[in-house]
């Protein structure tokens, strides 16, 4: 299509004659003339004023750099100043640093000695607290084999039962004495505890269990997420409770043991959690006549049956120590008439004696006379006299002495 027909085409649209649409062009040229001239104008104005913007700065730079080389030249007068002030300074600051670095020597000197005495001392202690550790590692040694050795044994289920047997047949035989229990004894329906007490006064025997399900309570520990531990929790709530129902089945009967039976738990911690976490299991438990026992409240129970038998054998003997205490009156009462016997043969003795040394005194005064030549008429028949008395009494305290003997 050609301007020809784009014209044709106007003309037909709007409804304008050739002249109007010429006329119209020639006022959209003018227009545009219009602001092209408007448009030079504006740029001739904006090129001046940047010419003069550019004067305007190039005349305030080289005002500054008058200035800026006027302040250098102060700049390098200072800095020469500056230099030997520094250069003064620097002298003395070396010196004061050679000062001060000779007595720092001189302290450091010293702290390093000191410090290495220190060192040698500190290091003698701890050569010593050292032999301490190897000692007490050499402990921890043997004691980790011994644990080693426990969890081998505990590892083994038949080994683990022999375990808690072991320790509950400690307890019992340390408590009480021999021909108070049994172990592994038979009843009447072919059952075998792992322990049977006799109980004072004719009362049946006492049964104890030490078979604890320590499988399931293992399981409960080796669990890691709640969902395993609830399972392990179910499986030993349902190990014990059937183990529970056994003992009572089996161990209770009627007439021939106690209607009450003791569970054996061998661990105080186990026991603690059980009461803790699971007191359904002991409230069954009661209800079923059994009794869960740690290793305590054995021991307990065993020195209350130990005291309750001491207190019957005492009874039973009553009338012999009765017959005892008799024959110790009439011991006593038989010792003290000797007591007195004897009492009356001394004092008669202890006078006798008396009676000797008094006679004896008058044979050595008369004796002193015969020796300074005082001579009386009776004096040799006295003489005579006193020596057959001290002689008879002499003799008489013999005899009772002999007597007495």
């Amino acid at each position: 299509m050609n301007s020809t027909d784009l014209t044709a085409l106007a003309i037909d649209t709007f409804g304008l004659s050739p002249s109007a649409l010429v006329g119209i062009v020639s006022a959209i040229l003018l227009v545009f003339l219009f602001l092209l001239l408007l448009s030079l104008r504006r740029s001739s104005r904006l090129r001046a004023s940047m010419e003069m913007e550019a004067a305007r700065r190039e005349a305030m730079a080289e005002a500054r750099l008058a200035e800026l080389l006027r302040a250098q030249a102060e700049m390098q007068g200072r800095l020469a100043a500056m230099s030997d002030v520094f250069g003064k300074r620097q002298t003395e600051l070396n010196q004061t640093i050679n000062q001060r670095l000779d007595g720092l020597t001189q302290r450091l000197g010293t702290t390093i000695t000191e410090q290495t005495k220190s060192t040698h001392e500190n290091l003698r202690h701890l050569q010593e607290r050292l032999a301490v550790i190897d000692a007490a590692q050499n402990n921890i040694q043997s004691l980790a084999k011994d644990v080693v050795g426990l969890q081998a044994i505990l590892s083994n289920k038949q080994t683990r039962g022999a375990f808690g047997q072991s320790r509950m047949e400690t307890i019992v035989a340390d408590g009480l004495p021999m021909g108070a229990y049994t172990f592994q004894s038979t009843l009447s329906n072919g059952m075998r505890p792992d322990c049977t007490i006799r109980m004072p006064n004719g009362s049946p025997p006492l049964v104890i269990d030490a078979k604890f399900p320590l499988e399931a309570w293992n399981a409960i520990r080796d669990a890691q997420t709640p969902e395993e531990r609830k399972l392990a929790g179910q499986a030993f709530r349902r190990d014990i409770e059937v183990h529970i129902r056994d003992i009572s089945a089996k161990y209770l009967i009627a007439g021939e043991t106690q209607d009450m039976a003791f569970l054996f738990v061998p661990s105080e911690s186990i026991f603690a959690e059980i009461h803790e976490h699971y007191e359904a299991v002991v409230q069954k438990a009661h209800r079923l006549r059994v009794v869960i026992v740690s290793p305590s409240l054995l021991m307990l129970s065993i020195q209350v049956i130990q005291a309750v038998l001491k207190d019957q054998r005492m009874r039973e003997q009553a009338h012999l120590i009765q017959g005892e205490v008799v024959h110790l009156m009439e011991d006593l009462v038989r010792l003290d008439e000797r007591t007195r016997k004897l009492q009356g043969h001394f004092l008669a003795a202890q006078k006798d004696v008396d009676m000797i040394l008094t006679s004896a005194d008058k044979l050595t005064k008369r004796g002193a006379r015969i020796e300074a030549l005082e001579f009386q008429a009776g004096s040799a028949a006295s003489t005579d006299e006193d020596q057959r008395s001290v002689e008879s009494r002499t003799g008489l305290l013999k005899l009772r002495i002999v007597d007495d003997e």
